[in-house]
């Protein structure tokens, strides 16, 4: 289990991403093992908001070639977009 500060990694600075802050939902980055709630905590205490609803999406690793003959994986990782309270912001860049 992830402790609540360490589950947010980075904010996730997008073009639609960017767009969502008008209708008060944000994109960050989190550990593989955070759950909703760990993540709610986590940013409430960080940006000092009052959290309504956090949904995560999965994006699992890719296989990649890199040139004719080398393989590798894209590393995959973990997204929350979390909804604040009508009225709030949060400054992510």
């Amino acid at each position: 289990m992830a402790t609540t500060t360490s589950s947010i990694k980075k904010p996730w600075i997008t073009e639609k991403a960017t767009a969502g802050e008008a209708a008060n939902q944000y994109v960050f980055v989190v550990d593989q093992g955070a759950s909703k709630p760990e993540i709610k905590k986590a940013i409430a205490a960080l940006y000092k908001v009052d959290v309504v609803a956090v949904n995560v999406v999965n994006r699992p690793s890719k296989r990649k070639r890199f040139g004719g003959f080398r393989k590798g994986f894209q590393a995959g990782y973990r997204k929350a977009i979390v909804t604040v309270k009508e009225g709030q912001k949060i400054d992510t860049h």
